[in-house]
This record gives C-alpha cells, structure tokens and sequence, in this order.
C-alpha cells in the first residue's frame, strides 16, 4: 500500500526537478554562449592580467565561471537522472531502482557542488538577474532532487 502512494510523490519530484533542470540548463546556456562572444579578449603584443581566470565570464564574478560550468554539468546529468526516473517510474520495480538511484544520487552531488559555487557568488555580491534565478534554482533543486532519492527508496523500503 504504501508502495504506491510513493509512486505519485516521486513522479511530482520528478517532473519538477526536469523543469528546473531545463532552466538551469538554459540559462546556464546563455551564460556560457555570452561568456564565448564577450569574453577576455588579449592582444598578441600584451601580457595576461594577473589575475586572470580561464574561466573569465564578463557578467558576475570571480564564482561565476566555476559556477556555471558545474550548473551546466549538474543540469545534463539531472536531465538523464529524470529519463531514468520515467523509466523506474513506468515499471516501479525493484530492478530498475538502481539505475534510477544511481544517476539520481550523481545528479544531487554535482547539484550540491553547483549550490557551493551559487553561495560563493552570492557571498561576492555581483551578478545579474538570470546569475540569480539559476543560484536560485540550483540551491531549490538541491533539495528536491534528495526528496525524489528518499522517495524512491523509501518505496523500495515497504516492498520488503
């Protein structure tokens, strides 16, 4: 009985996480394709400042570069975390929780190092809107995606 009344909250956590994964991915995408056209641009005959990042994004701070390149890593892996959760969901059995588990457990771990990232950039103050939505983003996904991992193991719990 139990079993399956976790299987309508773990669906919800799923295709919420999706969407938010899909804006962090976006946005992330912005931030990254601005970074490329808008980026730090040197001369052959000038020296490299010293203080200069590789991941020098014109818009934020000294976290944004950090901070968007494992937004943009946490977002592809929670998209797939989300395709292996349809795929449990469907079947809802215990052979297919691993998989599941496993991808979305990884998901969480890049998503938790994003959210140390965002609170970094938000300790340093500068950033524009779209940097704020995705912190925002990143720092509510971090605990919906342990949510959805305790949802579908707490199914895989009752069916013992």
């Amino acid at each position: 009985m139990a079993n399956e009344q976790m299987k309508p909250i773990a669906t919800l956590l799923l295709v919420l996480n999706f969407c938010m994964y899909a804006v962090v991915l976006g946005i992330g995408g912005w931030a990254m394709n601005r970074a490329i056209d808008h980026g730090f641009i040197i001369g052959p005959e000038l020296k490299l400042p010293a203080h200069f990042s590789p991941l020098f994004f014109p818009m934020g701070n000294a976290s944004t570069g950090f901070f968007v390149t494992f937004a943009l890593l946490a977002g592809v892996v929670g998209a797939a975390s989300a395709i292996s959760g349809i795929t449990h969901i469907r079947s809802w059995t215990a052979e297919s929780l691993p998989s599941a588990a496993s991808v979305a457990t990884m998901a969480w771990t890049l998503t938790l190092l994003a959210m140390g990232f965002a609170w970094k950039e938000i300790g340093l103050r500068v950033r524009n809107a779209r940097l704020k939505t995705m912190e925002s983003f990143i720092i509510i996904l971090s605990a919906t995606q342990l949510f959805y991992i305790f949802a579908i193991h707490s199914a895989a719990a009752y069916r013992r």
